[in-house]
C-alpha cells in the first residue's frame, strides 16, 4: 500500500471512529480502539458534528414543507439531533449537573456521575439546555439561517473537546476519558481549525469570535470546577462541555439575527 493510500485508510478510519463514539450511527471503524486510537481520531469530531447538525436541519426544512411552525420545527430538528447522538451529551449534561450540584465529596461526586438514575440537578440542567436551543432556533427561524447554526454549533462545539481533554487531566484511572487518552497536539490544532472555519463560514467573522470567546470562557470555568470539585474531567464533562457549547453559539447566532 502507497503512503498516500494508507495516509487515506487511516483517515477514514478516523472519521468512522468519531462518528460511531459519538451517534448511533453503525460506522464503527476497524481500527483497534486502544493505543491511543480514539484520542488521535478526535480531529474528526468536528466532522461528526457536521453530520448531526444537518440531520437537524433536514427535519427542520421538512416539517417547515409541512407547514408546521418554526417552534415546531426546532423541536423536532432537537429530538434529531438528540436520537443521532443518542442523547450521549445530554446523558453528560445531566450526570455532570447532578454530581458537582448533589455530592459533597470527591468520591460522592464521581459515584453519583457514574449513576445511571437522574436527579434533581439533572432533569433541570436538561430543561434549560432544551429550553435555551430550542428559543435559540425558533428566533432565528429562517431555514437556511437554521442549517447555518446547526451546523456551526455542532461542529464548533466539538472542536473544542480534544483541547479540553488534552489540557485537563482524567479525573479517574479508570473511567472512559481516561481510556480514550489525551489528544495529540496535531489532533488538537485540525479541531480547532475546523470548528473556527465552521463559525466563519455559517455565521461571520464577527459571531465567530463572539461564539470562540464564549466557547473558551466556559470551557475555563467548566474546567476549574471539575478540578476543583472532582479533580479532573470525566467523559460526562466532556458532554456537558459540548452541551454549552451548542448553546453558546445557538444564541449568539440567535442574538445577532434578532437585532438585524
Amino acid at each position: 500500500m502507497t503512503p498516500r493510500a494508507e495516509v487515506l485508510k487511516d483517515v477514514v478510519a478516523d472519521l468512522r471512529m468519531a462518528a460511531s463514539f459519538v451517534t448511533v450511527l453503525p460506522v464503527a471503524s476497524s481500527k483497534p480502539a486502544g493505543d491511543g486510537a480514539i484520542a488521535r481520531a478526535t480531529w474528526a469530531l468536528p466532522v461528526a458534528g457536521l453530520l448531526v447538525g444537518l440531520a437537524g436541519a433536514l427535519v427542520y426544512k421538512i416539517a417547515g414543507r409541512f407547514g408546521l411552525t418554526p417552534s415546531l420545527a426546532a423541536l423536532l430538528a432537537l429530538a434529531a439531533t438528540t436520537l443521532i447522538t443518542g442523547a450521549l451529551h445530554e446523558d453528560g449534561l445531566a450526570d455532570t449537573a447532578d454530581g458537582l450540584g448533589g455530592g459533597r465529596t470527591r468520591e460522592r461526586k464521581l459515584e453519583i456521575m457514574r449513576d445511571s438514575r437522574i436527579g434533581t440537578y439533572g432533569v433541570c440542567a436538561l430543561i434549560v439546555s432544551f429550553g435555551l436551543r430550542w428559543s435559540a432556533l425558533t428566533a432565528i427561524a429562517s431555514p437556511w439561517a437554521v442549517t447555518l447554526a446547526l451546523c456551526a454549533a455542532h461542529i464548533a462545539a466539538r472542536a473544542g473537546v480534544p483541547a479540553f481533554m488534552s489540557l485537563v487531566p482524567p479525573a479517574r484511572p479508570d473511567g472512559l476519558s481516561a481510556s480514550a487518552g489525551a489528544p495529540p497536539g496535531r489532533s488538537v490544532a485540525i479541531a480547532f481549525a475546523l470548528g473556527t472555519l465552521a463559525l466563519a463560514l455559517a455565521l461571520g467573522p464577527g459571531k465567530a469570535l463572539a461564539s470562540l470567546i464564549l466557547l473558551s470562557l466556559a470551557g475555563l470555568f467548566l474546567a476549574q470546577l471539575a478540578l476543583r470539585q472532582i479533580g479532573g474531567q470525566t467523559g460526562d464533562i466532556l458532554g456537558a462541555f459540548e452541551q454549552l457549547g451548542e448553546i453558546l453559539i445557538l444564541l449568539v447566532a440567535a442574538a445577532f439575527q434578532m437585532g438585524r
